[in-house]
């Protein structure tokens, strides 16, 4: 079973970017252009991993996050990379905050993604079974 990414991202070109890369790289990947859409494909798809921009229409990427870690409808386990311009100290320090568990600056290198998502792959490992009751089996 291949591993599922969702791109979270308002601009087509680069989510189409990110996409193709990843398809090539043998993932299954789901695409949200706003932060509602991201919210409902995170309770619909249940990503392996979430690609997340902040600034996007609708809701932002900070909100989305929020939700993803207080919401009792998404797994908390889900590891969440926020890809962002939005560099300053106080973003990055605001995404780690919320529980971000990696943060990439725009403009971005495609191995630094995929690096992000190999690293997040192993941390989803390590989460899921201590914190997602589905997992255990009795």
């Amino acid at each position: 079973m291949k591993d599922k990414i969702l791109i979270a991202e308002d601009h087509a070109d680069l989510r189409t970017l990110m996409s193709d890369r990843l398809i090539a790289e043998g993932y299954d990947v789901v695409l949200a252009g706003d932060g509602q859409e991201a919210l409902d494909k995170i309770r619909s798809e249940d990503p392996d991993v979430i690609l997340l921009d902040l600034m996007m229409p609708k809701i932002d990427g900070y909100a989305v996050l929020e939700t993803i870690r207080s919401s009792p409808s998404t797994p908390k386990w889900q590891p969440v990379i926020i890809i962002s311009a939005k560099g300053e100290f106080q973003d990055i320090k605001k995404g780690f905050t919320l529980k971000a568990d990696h943060y990439i600056t725009k403009p971005w290198r495609m191995e630094d993604i995929l690096e992000g998502i190999d690293k997040m792959l192993m941390l989803r490992e390590i989460r899921k079974p201590q914190s997602d009751p589905s997992s255990s089996q009795e």
